[in-house]
């Protein structure tokens, strides 16, 4: 049966008219299509997953794979961050050589990356809640490769650090945007799953780059790895033509913005008290990781006397147990809840720190340091999911990309706190101390942050 609206065009039960030409059936709809529709709808459905509860809706049932290409395009965008950082680690001794940098001005390239990085999340965050999730995905995308391969052009140490803060500033709002994008596109049984999969962007990023940079920088270069940084201008491509704007945010569209993003992530008591819990919870992630993946080669060499390959060995099982957490996660945060799952990791991440501090034996070291990269890194996997549902659509992007780069900014004092630490104690002493901090990451998810999973997105 067809029902008339007052002033618009008639609709059909069960669907939401949200503006002229706009028609949307609800989340139900969907699972009332046959099973092979609703599995290519959303791509990545198990066979043998039941109907989730609720389903966001993608804005086009229609067009298969949405939400598939959707996650696509989140976890190339946040593979290129890892990529990147990787990449200009490995090439800032070669780079330093040929331009005559300073130890000091190799060092300011990363950091004024970093720096970049954080405003280009605030900036794209909001921006991304105003035109669009797609649009502003796109822009960093772009941005980022634009000024990447305009390094390679670079001829001192001025032009070159130009390029690199904005490529940062590129940079810093594809995690953000990634992660909202997934969370509105997917169903909410879903919801952690796929947003530990755009958390994993970063470890194969980091992957490619290892595998790679050896390889490529003896022969074209480190002008030559710069230009390969144009590539994702193809993908940005991609993302435009193939990726829509989820339902939700042009059903915000329709209703027009009532606040400013920036206020609704403090709009009352429990939203601030959940906004300083989740920038406690990215800050400790991020020192956690910085401060411990920077110099734990070091560590490994000095203290155990590895030679390189080997420290790049042991490092690289730390690395493949930060994707098996970051994998886990995802499951268990959408079978047991958000703050359950949480909550463990931490737990874990306080256990394994410190016990890593304690291992003297080769065996040992490999296995620990595979064991403790589950829990530091792990709880990446968890982060889209929980933000997304403690925020509505006007300010979703925002509250993702705000919250988790002001933890980006605090991490990056944890390779200096690490450092400082080390020279006056030991590395060992240093690795235990900072175990103590997921203490405050425990306190803030028991005291800050509500439990929201499966909840429909506002």
């Amino acid at each position: 049966m067809v029902q008339a609206t007052r002033g618009g065009p008639p609709r059909l039960p069960g669907c939401l008219v949200t503006g002229p030409g706009r028609l949307y059936t609800h989340a139900t709809f969907s699972w009332a299509l046959p099973r092979a529709s609703r599995l290519s709808t959303y791509g990545m459905l198990s066979m043998n997953a039941a109907p989730p509860a609720s389903v966001t809706d993608t804005g086009s049932p229609a067009k298969q794979g949405y939400a598939g290409r959707a996650l696509l395009a989140s976890v190339l965008g946040y593979a290129m961050d890892g990529f990147d950082l990787l990449i200009l680690g490995f090439m800032l001794p070669v780079i330093a050589v040929d331009l005559h940098l300073s130890s000091a001005q190799a060092g300011a390239l990363v950091t004024w990356t970093l720096i970049g990085a954080v405003a280009g999340g605030v900036i794209f965050g909001v921006l991304s809640d105003y035109f669009g999730r797609v649009r502003m995905l796109t822009w960093t995308i772009l941005i980022f490769a634009v000024f990447t391969g305009l390094c390679a052009l670079a001829q001192g140490y001025t032009d070159l650090l130009i390029y690199r803060t904005i490529a940062g500033i590129g940079l810093g709002g594809e995690f953000g945007i990634g992660m909202t994008l997934v969370a509105e596109a997917w169903p909410a049984s879903l919801r952690a799953r796929v947003s530990s999969y755009v958390g994993l962007g970063w470890q194969l990023g980091v992957l490619a780059a290892a595998l790679l940079t050896p390889l490529l920088l003896p022969v074209i270069g480190w002008r030559g790895m710069f230009a390969l940084g144009l590539l994702p201008a193809a993908v940005s491509f991609f993302v435009r033509r193939r990726v829509e704007e989820p339902a939700l945010f042009n059903e915000r569209v329709a209703r027009g913005m009532r606040k400013l993003p920036l206020k609704l992530l403090v709009a009352d008591g429990r939203t601030t008290r959940a906004s300083i819990g989740v920038t406690i919870l990215c800050s400790v992630q991020n020192f956690g990781y910085y401060g411990l993946m920077i110099w734990l080669p070091s560590y490994l060499s000095k203290t155990f006397g590895y030679s390189l390959t080997q420290s790049g060995l042991w490092t690289a099982a730390t690395i493949l147990g930060m994707a098996s957490g970051i994998w886990l996660f995802g499951i268990a945060a959408d079978r047991f809840g958000r703050k359950p799952t949480f909550l463990f990791y931490q737990a874990g991440a306080v256990v394994m720190v410190f016990v890593y501090a304690q291992l003297t034996t080769p065996v040992a070291l490999l296995i620990g340091g595979a064991a403790m990269g589950v829990f530091v890194n792990g709880m990446i996997g968890g982060y889209g999911a929980l933000i997304s549902e403690l925020y509505p659509t006007e300010a979703r992007a925002t509250a993702q990309n705000v919250l988790f780069n002001a933890g980006r900014a605090v991490g990056g004092f944890g390779p200096v706190a690490v450092g400082a630490l080390a020279a006056r104690y030991s590395f060992g002493a240093a690795l235990a101390l900072l175990a103590s901090i997921y203490l405050l990451d425990i306190f803030a998810t028991l005291f800050l942050i509500p439990e929201r999973r499966g909840a429909e997105l506002e």
